[in-house]
């Protein structure tokens, strides 16, 4: 039985609590949540949902003392320097560690001080750290490496997340920025851009043995050109309904890497294709889209077997074995 410490109870964490209620040989022992609302009360308490009735500390040192867990599931921050701080006070629990981090899935590339404090922690308290989700951690890197594993050569890698946005949580249509107008767009606009696409960059080329000698990233709003209405959302004629955003990499002044992240609301076909250009050249399409906040809480759960054959330090998901779902 691989017991678990959730660490941050927001949705996401919320939804790996309830998707590790149904599965065989995985356990919450007890989470951990500096916001004093849910702090001293038990998951179940501050679920929508049959959760287990195992208490939530403030205290991450109390909770590990008091129930023994195996594994920190850590879904709290997107940023690297906002995690690394609570990295380290897992790994001085000797805890391995999986995380929704967006930029923790590959910041070799783009934060390698950083990532390599993060490693040298982990390898001095002997516990293994990774980061996954379904973008980055899957859809837009992982997967288009293991779709070239049938190819003699590669000369050029596209990857589009087209996604429909009107049934996402709130939370996500708030990062996206609906309903804001162009002018709001525009000075929110650090908030509001997708975390990622960077790294899912890095870790293709990675992957592909490409040094990268440049890496572009773009940001669009997506403006309603008429009233769009739904049970669940309303977005008026020209405010925002969405984001566009465009990452590339280049090798010897060659683009080599295309990342298209879209998610708009009201969005007409939504999909995830990867196009390979090489030998042989061909493009897999998902019709419809995975769905995210499923398939995050669901890739995060099914890793967790995996991290825990790995060797100290700060893995990616190029390291691990391959993880799939077990009952």
């Amino acid at each position: 039985m691989i017991k678990i410490l959730q660490v941050g109870l927001g949705p996401i964490g919320l939804q790996v609590t309830r998707y590790i209620t149904g599965r065989h040989g995985i356990k919450i022992v007890a989470g951990v949540d500096t916001d004093p609302g849910k702090a001293g009360k038990t998951i179940n308490d501050i679920s929508d949902f049959e959760a287990p009735p195992v208490k939530v500390y403030e205290s991450l040192d109390e909770a590990v003392e008091q129930t023994e867990p195996d594994i920190a599931i850590l879904t709290t921050v997107s940023k690297l320097e906002n995690i690394e701080p609570q990295i380290a006070t897992i790994a001085e629990q000797k805890l391995d560690i999986v995380s929704t981090c967006e930029e923790l899935t590959y910041p070799w590339h783009t934060q390698p001080a950083i990532a390599g404090r993060i490693d040298e922690q982990c390898k001095k308290h002997g516990v293994s750290c990774l980061a996954t989700g379904v973008n980055p951690g899957f859809l837009m890197d992982y997967l288009p490496v293991v779709l070239t594993s049938v190819c003699q050569q590669v000369e050029h890698i596209y990857v589009a997340r087209i996604q429909d946005a009107t049934h996402r949580r709130g939370p996500f249509q708030q990062k996206i920025g609906v309903g804001l107008s162009r002018k709001e767009f525009e000075y929110n606009r650090t908030s509001i851009s997708h975390v990622g696409l960077p790294e899912s960059v890095g870790m293709i080329a990675a992957a592909m043995g490409w040094p990268l000698n440049r890496l572009d990233e773009s940001l669009n709003p997506v403006l309603a050109v008429e009233l769009i209405r739904s049970e669940a959302i309303e977005v008026q004629k020209g405010k925002n309904r969405g984001v566009e955003q465009v990452a590339t990499g280049y090798r010897n002044g060659k683009e080599v890497i295309k990342l298209k992240f879209r998610a708009v609301i009201g969005e007409a076909e939504p999909h995830d294709t990867v196009e390979i250009k090489g030998k042989p050249s061909f493009t897999s399409t998902i019709a419809g889209g995975i769905n995210g906040d499923i398939a995050t809480a669901a890739i995060t759960i099914n890793a967790l077997r995996s991290i825990q054959k790995m060797e100290p330090g700060l893995k990616t998901m190029l390291d691990i074995s391959v993880p799939s779902f077990s009952r």
